[in-house]
């Protein structure tokens, strides 16, 4: 990457491709095609530690996503690359850790599950060593590797794909729940998750339990210098503050599962609005006035961090 281009003087500021959208999927997408040798902008209207992708609770696991037959290819995609990260986790934030799905089952897992060797069932469900991310820095580490390879990031605020069509050849939409309205697609909708933060008291394996006909989620992940206790899954609910009362409500399910939690000091509150899709996950291409292309990836769902790997591959072989 040439200086110019980067600072966007001269004549260089030209790019292959630009990805609308700097979370977790944006910036994957761009790293997999700048390292494909593409000259890849991301724009992006806030940087990626105050997306929807840095209040993820970090743990990957296939949630909350469709369609089914292609989440598990994505996923494991994902998974083999977070297990190399997991080799420098001070780095990458990514480290691999044991614990529970209370009340899953095997039977109930696509194909997907039979190549995670640590997965076993015992009593109370099912016990897996995943990869457990912290997504701010995660994020950091992915914006630094970007930079390295030659990508560039702009904090731009887009209120139409029309504008990257008119700079590059090739846009991808990964603009999450953007794209309800960028697209337009009105089958986006948020699920919004709230989260507490809280000091750990020690507790140092993760733990989810999820009810499928409520919104309430339980859920803990040991993550540096916190635990993260969850949660919510509330359908159409764009409120991006706390609620006192969730949270209150939060901190007492984990409590039951672990009753050192009611003491711990809460340090913090998070609210994520899921980007889901009526259709699931979008990757597909299709033209753009005077030859050029636009590829959608996005709703992802509760499993932006889960799949982001394998959707930003299948997102950059529709134009490679």
């Amino acid at each position: 990457m040439s200086s110019a281009w980067a600072d966007g003087t001269g004549g260089a500021d030209v790019s292959d491709v630009i990805v609308v959208g700097g979370g977790v999927s944006g910036l994957t997408t761009a790293l997999v095609l700048a390292e494909r040798g593409h000259r890849v902008r991301v724009w992006s209207r806030e940087p990626a530690a105050a997306t929807t992708s840095a209040a993820a609770g970090g743990l990957w696991w296939p949630y909350r996503i469709e369609p089914a037959d292609l989440v598990g290819n994505w996923a494991l995609s994902t998974l083999r690359w977070y297990q190399e990260l997991a080799d420098r986790p001070e780095e990458t934030g990514v480290r691999l850790v044991s614990g529970v799905h209370r009340g899953e089952q095997l039977a109930a897992l696509g194909p997907w599950a039979a190549e995670l060797t640590s997965l076993v069932e015992v009593e109370e469900g099912l016990r897996a060593r995943l990869p457990l991310i912290d997504m701010p820095v995660y994020l950091g580490w992915l914006e630094r590797r970007l930079a390295a390879a030659g990508g560039v990031i702009e904090r731009r605020t887009v209120t139409s794909l029309d504008e990257a069509a008119a700079r590059a050849p090739v846009v991808i939409n990964c603009t999450g729940l953007g794209a309800r309205g960028l697209v337009p697609d009105a089958g986006m909708r948020p699920v919004r998750g709230q989260l507490v933060l809280v000091e750990n008291p020690g507790i140092e394996e993760w733990f989810t339990e999820t009810d499928p006909v409520s919104e309430a989620t339980t859920y803990f992940f040991p993550q540096p210098g916190r635990l993260v206790l969850g949660g919510t899954a509330e359908t159409d609910d764009w409120n991006a503050e706390p609620d006192p009362g969730t949270a209150q409500r939060i901190v007492a399910r984990c409590a039951r599962v672990r009753p050192e939690i009611a003491r711990a000091r809460i340090i913090g509150h998070r609210v994520g609005l899921r980007p889901a899709r009526d259709a699931g996950v979008r990757i597909e291409a299709e033209p753009l006035p005077g030859g050029g292309r636009l590829v959608h990836n996005y709703g992802h769902g509760g499993a932006g961090v889960t799949v982001a790997l394998g959707c930003a591959r299948a997102a950059a072989g529709l134009i490679d």
